[in-house]
């Protein structure tokens, strides 16, 4: 399929015609949980970039299962030790229940961080339980982490299959509030360890 702007051809097939980048998504590194304390994804370890490389970068979750129920989390390091970047962020999430008995659609004012240096809820409005068929998917976008002018913007989107049984999907944003650049992202869960499931980060270009 084509783009077509004012008579134009930019794009035919995926084919580059008038300079317009598309961009790509380049798969840097995955981690795939085992009874995981954390995930961490450190630039310049184990084949780990996080840096000016590229603009964005994004993390995808895969049937996050976790050890006990819990909601998954996230912070940043700016000294490759410390995960405790200051945040400030929102949520708001959607649910439906499997018996189709419950609906409903809110702010999630207890997952907000306001200048908060704690670890990041990804999911926090439905804890994902142990049952084999209940997990967390869904992505974390950051933008331009390698910056030492501005604060560093991230972007989740996750859909839990949760424990009573429903699907609640979070939407989360916000800003590591740092003119450091951001050099790691770890993950775990509230509670317990992250039992299985993948994480992939791509650096978009």
């Amino acid at each position: 399929m084509g783009v077509i702007s004012n008579g134009t051809t930019l794009l035919d097939a995926g084919a580059l015609d008038s300079g317009v980048a598309t961009g790509a998504m380049t798969l840097i590194k995955t981690l795939t949980a085992s009874s995981s304390s954390a995930l961490t994804f450190l630039n310049g370890s184990s084949g780990v970039t996080l840096d000016g490389t590229y603009k964005e970068y994004i993390f995808k979750f895969s049937n996050l299962h976790p050890s006990a129920t819990a909601y998954t989390l996230f912070q940043g390091t700016t000294d490759g030790t410390n995960y405790n970047t200051t945040i400030t962020s929102s949520t708001f999430a959607a649910y439906h229940d499997e018996a189709d008995t419950f609906t409903a659609s809110e702010y999630r004012t207890p997952a907000d961080q306001a200048q908060g240096t704690s670890f990041q809820n990804l999911n926090f409005a439905d804890s994902v339980g142990t049952d084999n068929d209940m997990n967390m998917s869904g992505s974390l976008r950051i933008f331009n982490p390698s910056s030492t002018t501005f604060v560093k913007h991230f972007i989740a989107t996750c859909n839990s299959a949760s424990v009573q049984p429903m699907t609640t999907q979070t939407f989360l944003a916000g800003y590591f509030n740092t003119t450091s650049a951001i050099t790691g992202i770890q993950f775990k869960q509230n509670t317990g360890n992250i039992d299985a499931g993948d994480i992939c980060l791509y650096g978009i270009s």
